[in-house]
């Protein structure tokens, strides 16, 4: 039995593969594939710092609203009362896998004769003094 703690949204998780959780709204869309942070491996008797090449696959089920909280405020003989509601916005995440990562692949080298192009430079012209514009003095008003 393989667990691992996950960092999400600042919060931390103990996750199982096919486990489902609901956490803080996710800037993800259904049904996408994300890996969150990796911080802490267990299971079988060890449990370890997670190593580089260690990722946990989790998948977005749906967007939801949590359960409605209602709050009342009430001060005796002042005539305050205040009521509020809050709905958190949470995201339902099913856990695919924990393991390592698949190899990456190599990309494609740049051609070479991209990089030996010379770049074309715009020929700048001479900066030339201007003379300033003459100022004619103000005309006094009399009073």
């Amino acid at each position: 039995m393989t667990y691992a703690i996950i960092s999400l949204g600042g919060k931390q998780y103990r996750v199982q593969e096919g486990e489902r959780l609901l956490v803080d709204r996710l800037p993800y869309d259904e049904a996408k594939t994300f890996h969150p942070n990796v911080l802490f491996l267990g299971g079988d008797g060890n449990a370890e710092l997670a190593q580089k090449g260690v990722e946990v696959t989790a998948r977005l089920v749906k967007h939801l609203l949590g359960d409605k909280i209602l709050i009342g405020k009430y001060k005796a003989k002042k005539g305050y009362r205040k009521h509020i509601g809050h709905r958190s916005r949470l995201s339902q995440v099913q856990i695919e896998a924990i393991g390592k990562k698949a190899p990456a692949r190599k990309a494609a080298e740049p051609k070479a004769e991209a990089a030996e192009k010379p770049k074309a430079t715009a020929k700048k012209k001479p900066a030339t003094a201007r003379k300033p514009a003459a100022r004619k003095p103000a005309a006094k008003k009399e009073a």
